[in-house]
C-alpha cells in the first residue's frame, strides 16, 4: 500500500486530538529543518559576511520572501501528500480534513500553509487559538478546515 492509500484509510473510531505539546515540538522540528535548508542555501553569503550575527540577520532578512516561499512549498507538499510534515511524522501526528476526517486536498494544504504564514507573522497569535478551541484548531487549521490528530 503506498502513502496515498494509507492516508485514505484513517480509523475514525480511534481519532485523538494532538496535544499542544506534541504540535509545538513538531513545529520546532519543522522550523529547524527550514532554517537548516536556508542556511545551506545562503552559506556562501553567510561565510563571506565574517560570521557577525548582525550580518547573518541581514542576509536572512534579504532572503525573507524565498524562505516564506520555501515554507509554503514544504508545508503544502508534505501535508497534502503524506498528511504530515517531517516534524509531525516524527511526533506521530497527522493532519486530516475537519469535516470528513479523511485526507486533505491540495487546496486545503495550500490554504493551511499560507494561513500558517499569517499565524506566524502576527506574533504567533494564530497558534495560540489552539489553546482556546475545543478542537485545538489554530488559525491556519480553521482556514484550511483541518484538524491535527495523533497518527
Amino acid at each position: 500500500m503506498d502513502n496515498k492509500e494509507q492516508n485514505n484509510n484513517i480509523d475514525t473510531n480511534s481519532l485523538e486530538l494532538a496535544t499542544t505539546r506534541t504540535r509545538t515540538t513538531a513545529f520546532i522540528i519543522d522550523d529547524l529543518l527550514i532554517t537548516l535548508v536556508a542556511v545551506i542555501m545562503l552559506w556562501d553569503q553567510i561565510s563571506a559576511s565574517g560570521g557577525e550575527f548582525i550580518n547573518i540577520l541581514t542576509i536572512m532578512n534579504q532572503a525573507f520572501i524565498q524562505i516564506i516561499f520555501m515554507k509554503v512549498i514544504y508545508q503544502t507538499y508534505f501535508i497534502w501528500y503524506y498528511g504530515a510534515t517531517i516534524g509531525k511524522t516524527i511526533m506521530k501526528l497527522k493532519v486530516i480534513d475537519f469535516n470528513h476526517l479523511g485526507r486533505v486536498t491540495f487546496i486545503q494544504a495550500l490554504i493551511r500553509s499560507m494561513g500558517r504564514i499569517i499565524s506566524e507573522s502576527f506574533f504567533y497569535i494564530g497558534f495560540l487559538m489552539a489553546f482556546y478551541t475545543e478542537s485545538r484548531q489554530t488559525l491556519h487549521d480553521k482556514f484550511g478546515k483541518t484538524l491535527v490528530v495523533n497518527a
